[in-house]
């Protein structure tokens, strides 16, 4: 279909016309649960085709979901319409030539075809191993299928399947989380996720106040996604860096020595090609604590004279091309004191999808704030400090520097001599994540990193729990 509408774009807009086409084929399928029981099951397929078109030195985008001819002559005869009212477009940087592809990850059946059953089977197992608390969350998982084609004669296909749950057991007026994101639907534990989110959120019982003011923290992966999507948008992005909005400085130690991060679509579910039909791999951001590279598009790369990364996306054009797939990676000898980190490159450090969601060891104190071995490692070198689930709710402040704003939620202990004392109440915090990030700031890492999903599928993060000296807590999440 994508080279049917690139002889369409021939035939309309004359041999000169450039053109790229994407086509996907999508299936979408989310079982949701609340109240310990499922209310909705949603089930989409849906095929799109996506246009982007040069003619007589001027760019246009269309899009639609009417596949036949004539739905197909109408997209482009619009989008034609469309490029002729544009502006002259300068900075367009060409069509990519025919290029080798890698194959795509590797495809699941099972996940791919799954029926609400197989998502409800995960339902009903982490609602019954919440052992009676509230629950609520959903199961989903997703299918697809797409091609590539452009008028330069370079074409690409792929396919990818993924799965994921999150959920949240209550107990009172506290909350525990358990989130994953895998590849196979079969490697979704719904017991151990529901077993894990009823031991935080009881932990989480009768919380009391803190005062405000910085303290050294243990982040579970569930807390440290939220620092690689805002790094991803806003540090990484080659758009932002070349109009001075990233903090991103190539060649330069800005993390700590513990820090690798590898943008890496092909360990898990994506496609081997972005929306500009440029291969995918691993892109190695930071290397042992300093910044080596940037995401480009096309156009990006063009401005910057660098290549394409293979980040091409909808909406690269206003947002930037952004790394969508991060990965921290975890330590390789036992948890990592400071300074001693993983070895660096995207060949170190494989992560596993279900470390961190199966359980663990308490080491002492409240009983279940620890989850499993790898945060209770971290846990037990801290003096004071606290350990935190997660983090929602975070606005950017300065995207220069990253300073975010945001809350605590799902659960937050206060921590003491190596052990969980008490739950804190949910606190607001204002933080440069590079900062947090920096040279001489990472005490530990994780041996075993944990995937989660993102609201958005194909988009997923992958980091080890993270112990942190110091983290600015404004006050509480009222305030």
């Amino acid at each position: 279909m994508a080279g049917r509408v690139v002889e369409l774009v021939r035939r309309l807009a004359g041999p000169d016309a450039q053109a790229e086409v994407g086509v996907t084929r999508r299936r979408l399928a989310l079982t949701r649960f609340a109240n310990s029981f499922i209310h909705q099951n949603v089930d989409e397929v849906a095929v799109s085709v996506r246009l982007r078109l040069h003619v007589d030195g001027r760019t246009a985008t269309g899009g639609g979901s009417l596949v036949d001819p004539d739905g197909l002559t109408a997209l482009v005869e619009r989008t034609l319409a469309a490029a002729r009212l544009c502006p002259p477009d300068q900075d367009w940087p060409g069509l990519l030539a025919p290029t080798p592809v890698p194959a795509g990850p590797a495809w699941d059946d099972p996940t791919g075809h799954a029926e609400p059953d197989d998502r409800a089977e995960r339902v009903r197992a982490f609602v019954a191993a919440a052992g009676g608390l509230e629950t609520a969350g959903y199961c989903r998982t997703s299918a697809t299928v797409e091609a590539f084609a452009n008028s330069a004669g370079h074409a690409a296909t792929g396919r990818s399947a993924a799965a994921a749950m999150d959920g949240i057991a209550r107990a009172g007026g506290a909350d525990g989380v358990a989130r994953l994101g895998v590849d196979r639907l079969a490697d979704l534990d719904g017991a151990a996720l529901g077993a894990r989110a009823a031991a935080k959120a009881r932990a989480a019982a009768d919380p009391v106040e803190l005062p405000p003011g910085r303290y050294e923290v243990v982040f579970e992966p569930t807390a440290v996604a939220d620092l690689l999507e805002n790094l991803s948008w806003y540090g990484f992005n080659g758009k932002r860096h070349a109009e001075r909005q990233s903090f991103a400085e190539p060649g330069t130690a800005q993390f700590d020595p513990a820090v690798t991060l590898v943008d890496d679509p092909l360990h898990g579910s994506h496609m081997p090609f972005d929306s500009e039909g440029t291969a995918r791999r691993a892109l190695t951001l930071v290397d042992g604590g300093t910044t080596r590279a940037l995401a480009y598009d096309r156009r990006s790369a063009a401005e910057a004279g660098a290549e394409s990364t293979g980040h091409g996306m909808p909406g690269a054009a206003t947002f930037g091309p952004v790394p969508h797939n991060l990965r921290l990676l975890p330590a390789t000898n036992g948890a990592a004191p400071n300074g001693a980190g993983p070895n660096g490159g995207a060949a170190d450090g494989a992560a596993t999808h279900g470390g961190a969601a199966t359980g663990g060891t308490d080491p002492g104190g409240v009983t279940g704030a620890v989850a499993d071995p790898e945060t209770a490692a971290l846990v037990a070198g801290m003096t004071r400090g606290l350990l935190v689930s997660d983090l929602w709710y975070t606005r950017v402040l300065d995207p220069k520097s990253l300073v975010i704003t945001g809350l605590t939620r799902n659960g937050v202990w206060l921590v003491e001599d190596g052990v969980p004392v008490r739950a804190v109440r949910d606190l607001r915090f204002t933080e440069a994540y590079p900062r947090a990030l920096g040279p001489g700031a990472v005490l530990g890492l994780g041996t075993r990193a944990v995937r989660l999903p993102d609201r958005d599928d194909g988009v997923w993060w992958e980091a080890p729990p993270v112990r942190l000296a110091s983290w600015n807590f404004t006050g509480g999440a009222s305030g």
